[in-house]
């Protein structure tokens, strides 16, 4: 990889990895659950999270990992195929998913400016999605600094701000004497049945940490500030999802929407004040952009280093003049292009039909796929390479280092099952097709890096003396 050394500061390099995972737009979801979010976000952050920062830390810290990311991590220790699959399916879960976020964007800005046609008519609603997504796809041509800018930008005012806003406001409506909603007051701390499904969203609001590893040779100091940057990420995005998440529960009564629920909040909390919820609004989608800025160059990083290992055709080397892989950046383009067209044209107004909700269960599990070899690479690390150098090492020796991995990975399993619950608002008919559909697609899209590499990759990638092929043989027999 060519990139520029150590033009990225810890705070730009926090920033960039804030916004891959740290989510505004999800606290309407967490919302939906009462109480029982703080239970999830603390299961989740602590039983999976934790346990994904500390042992990126660790791969990313390998002589000889930390190029590449996650393909690398997975590929150094279970072979070329197994990490071209893990990077394949962190950037294949994110084209669906920068559809989502945008969504969220324009449904804020729909609502704060009283712009129904723009989150309701679906030609506009499409256009808006394009515009929103090529824009910001341009604006990350001129490299990594441009990112860095737009995710310290973002994550401070559009995401810090109005949170910080958002829970003092709430300490004021509570003070007050304003009634918490009975959507927080008649759940309870621990989930029941009901609430398992929602398992894999929690999940989610954690999902992305280790996308910004590609960048890890422009960060300074990386030995040093790599690990430590990951656990105060751990933290900062545990107490920053609940709080969001609480507030918005407490202060909204009956259904709350995915797209203005947030807005709605703000509304409540300040009856009178709609120019600050129009600013707070702008602010909210402003920090949203930031996060899809940070996810359209940070995978596709990882995928223009599979290229130069041969595991691509060989255009997608490419890079421009400030070392942005662009083919791979149109190539990602057109996909969220027709995503988008698929979803807002399949889903209607609705935004909860089937093929809505399989299109997002399906990038979820996808993501975890890539989770579940994650952690079979780093147990291969810990057991099979104990000898490679390494700069930092997840602290308590073999034992603990088993512990963290094995209940990350356990919550990995649990997440996919979760998926594959029927969701309540389904009727049977249409679960048994949710269902199926799910299946299938899954299925298809394991196949896809899988075949990929079978007719391509294994003809033209580049052999290097890292043991790959002994490596991919050797976790046959984990797997």
């Amino acid at each position: 990889m060519t990139s520029k050394k150590n033009n990225l500061s810890k705070f730009g390099f926090f920033a960039m990895t804030a916004s891959l995972f740290i989510t505004v737009y999800e606290y309407p979801t967490f919302a939906d659950n009462g109480k029982t979010l703080i239970f999830f976000l603390l299961l989740c952050g602590f039983c999976w999270f934790l346990p994904v920062a500390l042992c990126s830390a660790e791969l990313a810290t390998v002589k000889g990992y930390q190029e590449g990311g996650i393909y690398s991590w997975v590929g150094k220790n279970l072979g070329s195929k197994f990490g071209f699959s893990a990077l394949f399916f962190q950037w294949f879960q994110i084209t669906v998913g920068f559809v989502t976020m945008i969504y969220f964007i324009i449904g804020t800005l729909s609502d704060v400016f009283k712009i129904p046609s723009l989150n309701e008519n679906l030609w506009v609603k499409f256009l808006s999605v394009l515009i929103i997504f090529w824009i910001l796809t341009f604006l990350q041509l001129k490299g990594t600094e441009t990112t860095e800018k737009i995710a310290k930008y973002g994550f401070s005012i559009g995401i810090i701000v109005p949170v910080l806003i958002m829970f003092v406001l709430a300490i004021k409506y509570l003070l007050e004497g304003n009634p918490v909603s009975t959507n927080f007051t008649k759940s309870s701390f621990l989930p029941n049945k009901a609430h398992f499904s929602a398992l894999v969203s929690f999940v989610l609001a954690y999902m992305g940490v280790e996308a910004s590893a590609t960048h890890i040779m422009s960060l300074e100091n990386p030995k040093k500030n790599y690990p430590m940057i990951m656990l105060i990420l751990v933290f900062v995005g545990i107490i920053l999802s609940t709080i969001g998440g609480s507030v918005v529960s407490m202060v909204l009564k009956g259904d709350i929407s995915a797209n203005t629920g947030v807005v709605d909040a703000f509304k409540v909390l300040l009856p009178d004040s709609s120019f600050i919820v129009i600013v707070l609004g702008v602010l909210i989608s402003f920090g949203v952009m930031a996060q899809v800025s940070s996810w359209i160059v940070s995978p596709t990083e990882g995928l223009q280093y599979a290229a130069t290992k041969g595991l691509l055709p060989k255009i997608f080397e490419k890079k421009n003049s400030s070392d942005v892989p662009v083919p791979l950046l149109i190539v990602q383009g057109i996909i969220v292009s027709l995503w988008a067209a698929v979803l807002t044209f399949g889903s209607g107004n609705s935004g909860g039909n089937i093929a809505f909700q399989t299109a997002i269960s399906l990038t979820v599990v996808i993501y975890l796929c890539a989770y579940l070899l994650f952690f079979l690479s780093y147990f291969v690390l810990i057991y099979k390479k104990q000898d490679l150098k390494r700069d930092y090492q997840v602290p308590g020796g073999l034992m603990v280092k088993t512990l963290f991995a094995g209940i990350g990975f356990i919550v990995s399993v649990a997440a996919i099952a979760t998926a594959f619950i029927k969701p309540s608002s389904m009727s049977a008919s249409d679960g048994k097709t949710y269902l199926l559909t799910l299946s299938i697609s899954l299925i298809v899209t394991i196949s896809i890096p899988l075949l990929m590499f079978q007719f391509y990759g294994k003809k033209h990638q580049k052999i290097e003396g890292d043991n790959n092929e002994n490596d991919e043989r050797r976790v046959k027999k984990i797997i």
